[in-house]
């Protein structure tokens, strides 16, 4: 596989009257050609600062650090002028936003929001072809009746529809990425089932790339090709799916696995995860995860734990990696340690 998008180092803060935010703090990681990769955690973690991030969407108060790189297909979006940025949102990469309601234009008909996408980047195309192309992509997207709803307002829609739509708007133009911010948000578990399926098989028809931004790590499972799970603006733990369902190394993904209902629980009370993220204004100089980790030790308080190398790509930052720790009670295969960095 090829390699089409490569973060490294991002680094994202906000400035405001109460201090420097630091909402995404050294993040790194690749999206591979007609891959799916999810990055989990809850509100908070940095997930949506890194999605905007990669389209260019960080305004003022927040600054991208000029030491962060954003390599699609080897050129650094960080450097792009206003410009490039317009030809590359839209065209090479497209975004569906978390709430569709509020994302699209309540005062325009919903056939004029996507052909706007290509009257921005396919002028050429004549209005007859625009039109037979928004067409096209919303019966992709799994509206039967895709003519008739180009002349539908955004609240005449339903919620899932409204979201097809958006998926449609984000894919008209053919992107090689698509990046998907929530996209099962306020839907019921029915249609969040019929979304999440669309996405897979218009990935496997369009061959894009898809980032999944989601915190809930149900929805990911049938879908995610590799799995980034960040908390506090870090990536703690990486790896393929298979690899973070049935081999999960940190705390944190395991308390975000404990959280999914199951439907063999027989009656057991879903855990919590007790507490809240930092304040990113003063980052603890540990373990992020300290305060709420059941399994903390004193070294987590005080350094910052390193990358653990498990094999197959998956990685964790954890001090119960160490050969040293207590591991008295805590869910970890200890073969499975390959070394550190």
């Amino acid at each position: 596989m090829k390699t089409l998008l490569q973060v490294k180092e991002l680094a994202v803060s906000y400035f405001t009257y109460a201090g420097e935010v630091q909402a995404v703090r050294g993040v790194s990681f690749d999206v591979e050609k007609n891959q799916t990769v999810a990055i989990v955690g809850e509100s908070g973690c940095g997930k949506t600062v890194t999605a905007k991030s990669i389209m260019g969407l960080i305004k003022k108060p927040g600054i991208v650090d000029e030491n962060s790189q954003i390599l699609f297909q080897g050129e650094n979006l960080v450097r792009y002028t206003k410009k490039q940025w317009n030809n590359f949102c839209g065209k090479e990469c497209g975004m569906i936003f978390q709430d569709a309601l509020v994302s699209l234009n309540p005062t325009m008909k919903v056939g004029k929001q996507i052909i706007e996408n290509l009257d921005n980047h396919e002028p050429s195309l004549s209005k007859e072809e625009k039109k037979a192309r928004a067409v096209e992509i919303l019966k992709l997207a799994g509206i039967a009746d895709a003519e008739q709803c180009l002349e539908k307002y955004p609240h005449e829609l339903s919620g899932g529809m409204r979201q097809r739509v958006m998926i449609g708007m984000a894919l008209v133009t053919n992107p090689k990425l698509l990046i998907a911010d929530e996209p099962t948000t306020a839907l019921d578990v029915t249609i969040q089932a019929q979304i999440m399926e669309l996405l897979k098989d218009l990935q496997n028809k369009l061959h894009m790339s898809i980032i999944l931004i989601t915190h809930d790590l149900g929805v990911v499972a049938d879908i995610a090709d590799f799995i980034v799970v960040m908390y506090a603006g870090k990536i703690v733990e990486r790896g393929s799916c298979r690899e973070i369902f049935y081999h999960a190394s940190h705390p944190y993904t395991w308390a975000l696995l404990k959280s999914v209902p199951r439907i063999d629980y027989n009656g057991q009370t879903l855990v919590t995860i007790e507490g809240s993220i930092p304040d990113m204004t003063n980052p603890p100089k540990g373990c992020a995860f300290c305060k709420r980790c059941p399994y903390a030790m004193h070294i987590c308080k005080e350094h910052e734990p390193s990358k653990w190398d498990l094999g197959d790509g998956h990685e964790v930052s954890c001090w119960l990696m160490d050969e040293r720790a207590d591991r008295e009670g805590v869910p970890f295969e200890t073969g499975r340690r390959v070394g550190n960095e």
